[in-house]
Protein backbone atom coordinates (compact mmCIF):
# COMPACT_ATOMS: atom_id res chain seq x y z
CA UNK A 1 0.00 0.00 0.00
CA UNK A 2 1.67 3.22 -1.54
CA UNK A 3 1.96 6.37 1.22
CA UNK A 4 1.01 10.16 0.52
CA UNK A 5 4.55 10.91 -0.15
CA UNK A 6 4.89 7.89 -2.60
CA UNK A 7 1.12 9.11 -4.85
CA UNK A 8 2.36 12.68 -4.51
CA UNK A 9 5.76 11.70 -5.78
CA UNK A 10 4.83 9.14 -8.51
CA UNK A 11 2.08 11.78 -9.66
CA UNK A 12 4.61 14.51 -10.05
CA UNK A 13 7.22 12.24 -11.46
CA UNK A 14 4.19 11.39 -14.39
CA UNK A 15 3.33 15.14 -14.69
CA UNK A 16 7.09 16.32 -15.51
CA UNK A 17 8.12 13.32 -17.79
CA UNK A 18 4.83 14.48 -19.75
CA UNK A 19 6.37 17.68 -19.99
CA UNK A 20 9.64 16.87 -20.58
CA UNK A 21 11.61 13.71 -21.55
CA UNK A 22 14.21 11.40 -20.99
CA UNK A 23 16.80 9.92 -23.16
CA UNK A 24 18.10 6.95 -23.24
CA UNK A 25 20.01 4.84 -25.97
CA UNK A 26 21.26 1.25 -26.65
CA UNK A 27 23.01 0.34 -23.65
CA UNK A 28 21.83 2.75 -20.96
CA UNK A 29 19.08 2.81 -18.24
CA UNK A 30 17.29 5.92 -17.20
CA UNK A 31 18.48 6.89 -13.67
CA UNK A 32 16.85 10.26 -13.20
CA UNK A 33 13.33 10.79 -14.29
CA UNK A 34 12.44 14.50 -15.68
CA UNK A 35 10.63 15.15 -12.17
CA UNK A 36 14.25 14.59 -10.32
CA UNK A 37 16.38 16.29 -12.78
CA UNK A 38 14.04 19.54 -12.29
CA UNK A 39 14.30 19.80 -8.53
CA UNK A 40 18.07 18.93 -8.41
CA UNK A 41 18.92 22.47 -10.98
CA UNK A 42 16.43 23.96 -8.60
CA UNK A 43 17.88 23.16 -5.81
CA UNK A 44 21.44 23.61 -7.38
CA UNK A 45 20.00 27.15 -8.52
CA UNK A 46 18.76 28.54 -5.16
CA UNK A 47 21.87 27.52 -3.28
CA UNK A 48 24.14 29.61 -5.12
CA UNK A 49 21.78 32.60 -4.94
CA UNK A 50 21.30 32.34 -1.66
CA UNK A 51 25.42 31.60 -1.03
CA UNK A 52 26.27 34.83 -3.29
CA UNK A 53 24.39 36.85 -1.91
CA UNK A 54 24.92 35.75 1.57
CA UNK A 55 28.80 36.27 0.58
CA UNK A 56 28.36 39.86 -0.11
CA UNK A 57 26.05 40.23 3.18
CA UNK A 58 28.81 38.46 5.95
CA UNK A 59 32.14 39.20 4.06
CA UNK A 60 30.91 42.35 1.97
CA UNK A 61 35.42 43.26 2.36
CA UNK A 62 35.89 40.30 0.63
CA UNK A 63 32.91 39.66 -1.68
CA UNK A 64 31.14 43.49 -2.16
CA UNK A 65 31.51 42.63 -5.77
CA UNK A 66 28.76 39.93 -5.57
CA UNK A 67 26.33 42.93 -4.61
CA UNK A 68 25.73 44.62 -7.95
CA UNK A 69 24.57 41.20 -9.38
CA UNK A 70 21.91 41.20 -6.90
CA UNK A 71 21.06 45.11 -7.57
CA UNK A 72 23.27 46.49 -4.73
CA UNK A 73 23.81 45.37 -0.68
CA UNK A 74 20.36 46.62 0.34
CA UNK A 75 18.48 44.54 -2.57
CA UNK A 76 20.87 41.74 -1.76
CA UNK A 77 20.08 41.69 1.83
CA UNK A 78 16.49 41.45 1.29
CA UNK A 79 16.73 39.17 -1.47
CA UNK A 80 19.16 36.43 -0.03
CA UNK A 81 16.40 34.91 2.82
CA UNK A 82 13.84 34.55 -0.38
CA UNK A 83 16.87 33.20 -2.02
CA UNK A 84 16.92 30.40 0.72
CA UNK A 85 13.32 29.83 1.43
CA UNK A 86 12.94 28.57 -2.62
CA UNK A 87 16.53 26.19 -1.46
CA UNK A 88 14.84 24.79 1.36
CA UNK A 89 11.65 24.62 -0.72
CA UNK A 90 12.55 22.86 -3.20
CA UNK A 91 15.38 20.44 -1.14
CA UNK A 92 12.11 19.55 0.71
CA UNK A 93 10.75 18.10 -2.43
CA UNK A 94 14.28 16.24 -3.25
CA UNK A 95 13.86 14.67 0.13
CA UNK A 96 10.60 13.13 -0.52
CA UNK A 97 11.75 12.14 -3.93
CA UNK A 98 14.69 10.57 -2.84
CA UNK A 99 13.47 9.08 0.84
CA UNK A 100 13.33 5.79 0.16
CA UNK A 101 16.72 5.28 -1.61
CA UNK A 102 18.54 7.41 0.79
CA UNK A 103 17.67 5.09 3.79
CA UNK A 104 20.73 3.82 5.57
CA UNK A 105 21.84 0.28 5.18
CA UNK A 106 24.23 -2.48 6.15
CA UNK A 107 25.82 -2.20 2.82
CA UNK A 108 25.96 1.77 3.54
CA UNK A 109 27.89 0.76 6.78
CA UNK A 110 30.52 -1.71 4.80
CA UNK A 111 31.13 0.95 2.31
CA UNK A 112 32.30 3.38 4.97
CA UNK A 113 34.66 0.68 6.61
CA UNK A 114 36.39 0.59 3.26
CA UNK A 115 36.19 4.36 2.40
CA UNK A 116 39.56 4.45 1.66
CA UNK A 117 39.57 1.83 -1.03
CA UNK A 118 36.65 3.36 -2.59
CA UNK A 119 38.50 7.10 -2.49
CA UNK A 120 41.54 5.52 -3.73
CA UNK A 121 39.81 3.61 -6.29
CA UNK A 122 41.79 0.09 -5.35
CA UNK A 123 38.72 -1.95 -7.36
CA UNK A 124 37.71 -1.31 -10.35
CA UNK A 125 34.58 -1.68 -9.13
CA UNK A 126 32.22 -0.41 -6.55
CA UNK A 127 31.23 -3.01 -3.68
CA UNK A 128 28.72 -5.34 -5.01
CA UNK A 129 26.14 -4.71 -2.58
CA UNK A 130 26.70 -0.18 -3.65
CA UNK A 131 22.84 0.56 -4.60
CA UNK A 132 21.13 3.03 -6.25
CA UNK A 133 23.09 6.00 -4.14
CA UNK A 134 26.26 4.87 -2.21
CA UNK A 135 27.25 5.25 1.51
CA UNK A 136 29.18 8.54 0.78
CA UNK A 137 26.15 10.40 -1.50
CA UNK A 138 23.87 9.62 1.66
CA UNK A 139 25.56 11.21 3.89
CA UNK A 140 25.92 14.58 2.04
CA UNK A 141 22.00 13.86 1.38
CA UNK A 142 21.27 13.86 4.89
CA UNK A 143 24.29 16.70 6.25
CA UNK A 144 22.14 18.79 3.56
CA UNK A 145 18.51 18.17 4.96
CA UNK A 146 20.45 18.77 8.43
CA UNK A 147 21.43 21.93 6.91
CA UNK A 148 18.21 22.97 5.70
CA UNK A 149 16.73 22.66 9.27
CA UNK A 150 19.58 24.63 10.73
CA UNK A 151 19.07 27.40 7.93
CA UNK A 152 15.30 27.51 8.59
CA UNK A 153 15.69 27.84 12.29
CA UNK A 154 18.54 30.83 12.36
CA UNK A 155 17.38 31.98 8.68
CA UNK A 156 14.05 32.74 11.20
CA UNK A 157 16.10 34.38 14.12
CA UNK A 158 18.25 36.55 12.02
CA UNK A 159 15.35 37.62 9.50
CA UNK A 160 12.87 38.61 12.68
CA UNK A 161 15.79 40.10 14.35
CA UNK A 162 17.14 41.37 18.14
CA UNK A 163 13.95 42.60 18.63
CA UNK A 164 12.05 39.47 18.38
CA UNK A 165 14.86 37.01 19.36
CA UNK A 166 17.31 39.09 21.23
CA UNK A 167 20.64 40.11 20.75
CA UNK A 168 21.85 36.81 22.05
CA UNK A 169 20.35 34.55 19.77
CA UNK A 170 21.06 36.20 16.87
CA UNK A 171 24.91 36.33 17.45
CA UNK A 172 24.65 32.18 17.95
CA UNK A 173 22.26 32.32 14.55
CA UNK A 174 24.85 33.64 12.79
CA UNK A 175 27.44 31.49 13.76
CA UNK A 176 25.67 28.51 13.23
CA UNK A 177 24.13 29.86 9.80
CA UNK A 178 27.81 30.21 8.77
CA UNK A 179 29.01 27.05 9.80
CA UNK A 180 26.42 25.38 8.15
CA UNK A 181 26.65 27.15 4.85
CA UNK A 182 30.27 26.47 4.63
CA UNK A 183 30.07 23.23 5.51
CA UNK A 184 27.52 22.51 2.75
CA UNK A 185 29.84 24.25 0.10
CA UNK A 186 32.56 22.09 1.27
CA UNK A 187 30.00 19.04 0.32
CA UNK A 188 29.18 20.55 -2.95
CA UNK A 189 32.80 21.10 -4.35
CA UNK A 190 33.14 17.39 -3.36
CA UNK A 191 29.65 16.27 -5.41
CA UNK A 192 30.68 18.51 -8.28
CA UNK A 193 34.29 17.01 -8.48
CA UNK A 194 32.78 13.47 -8.32
CA UNK A 195 29.59 13.91 -10.77
CA UNK A 196 31.99 15.89 -13.64
CA UNK A 197 35.67 14.26 -13.36
CA UNK A 198 35.95 11.88 -10.11
CA UNK A 199 33.40 10.03 -11.93
CA UNK A 200 33.16 10.52 -16.16
CA UNK A 201 29.53 9.93 -17.14
CA UNK A 202 27.36 11.16 -14.28
CA UNK A 203 26.81 14.62 -15.33
CA UNK A 204 24.97 13.60 -18.36
CA UNK A 205 22.52 11.88 -15.76
CA UNK A 206 21.46 14.85 -14.73
CA UNK A 207 20.92 16.40 -18.26
CA UNK A 208 19.40 13.93 -20.28
CA UNK A 209 18.78 11.32 -17.13
CA UNK A 210 20.29 8.51 -18.41
CA UNK A 211 23.75 6.65 -17.56
CA UNK A 212 26.16 4.13 -19.31
CA UNK A 213 25.47 0.73 -18.44
CA UNK A 214 29.15 0.19 -18.03
CA UNK A 215 28.78 3.11 -15.65
CA UNK A 216 25.86 1.88 -13.60
CA UNK A 217 27.69 -1.53 -13.44
CA UNK A 218 31.04 0.13 -12.09
CA UNK A 219 29.90 2.09 -9.56
CA UNK A 220 26.23 1.51 -8.23
CA UNK A 221 26.38 -2.48 -9.17
CA UNK A 222 23.70 -3.66 -6.83
CA UNK A 223 21.60 -1.05 -8.88
CA UNK A 224 22.78 -2.58 -11.98
CA UNK A 225 21.47 -5.97 -11.41
CA UNK A 226 18.30 -4.70 -10.15
CA UNK A 227 17.41 -2.46 -13.14
CA UNK A 228 18.77 -5.52 -15.81
CA UNK A 229 18.98 -8.55 -13.99
CA UNK A 230 22.64 -9.32 -15.20
CA UNK A 231 25.48 -9.97 -12.75
CA UNK A 232 27.66 -6.83 -12.32
CA UNK A 233 30.70 -8.59 -12.49
CA UNK A 234 29.93 -10.63 -15.63
CA UNK A 235 28.79 -7.90 -17.55
CA UNK A 236 32.00 -6.16 -16.49
CA UNK A 237 34.04 -8.76 -17.40
CA UNK A 238 32.66 -9.61 -21.02
CA UNK A 239 32.81 -5.42 -21.65
CA UNK A 240 36.83 -6.24 -21.01
CA UNK A 241 36.88 -8.97 -23.04
CA UNK A 242 35.18 -7.29 -26.12
CA UNK A 243 37.03 -4.70 -25.72
CA UNK A 244 40.92 -7.03 -26.05
CA UNK A 245 39.23 -8.64 -29.04
CA UNK A 246 38.42 -5.05 -30.69
CA UNK A 247 41.90 -3.99 -30.09
CA UNK A 248 43.40 -7.08 -31.62
CA UNK A 249 41.37 -7.40 -34.30
CA UNK A 250 42.19 -3.51 -35.06
CA UNK A 251 45.99 -3.93 -35.09
CA UNK A 252 45.70 -7.07 -37.24
CA UNK A 253 48.28 -9.94 -37.79
CA UNK A 254 51.60 -8.94 -38.23
CA UNK A 255 54.23 -9.58 -41.32
CA UNK A 256 57.75 -10.12 -39.80
CA UNK A 257 60.58 -9.82 -43.24
CA UNK A 258 63.94 -11.43 -41.82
Amino acid sequence: MSTAIERFDDKARRTFDRIGRNDVYEGELLRHPVYTRVLHWMVALFFFLALFSGFGIYLPWLFRWFTPIFGGGALSRSMHPWFGVGFVFFFALQALNWLKPMAWTAADSHWMKNIRDAVMNTEKLEPEDTGFFNAGQKVQFWEILVGCLVYVVTGVVLWAGAPTFGRFAVAVSYVLHDISALIMLGGIFIHIYLSTIGEPGTFQAMIRGAVSEAWAWTFHPAWFKEATGRDPRAAYEQAVRVQKEAIAKQKGPRNFEI
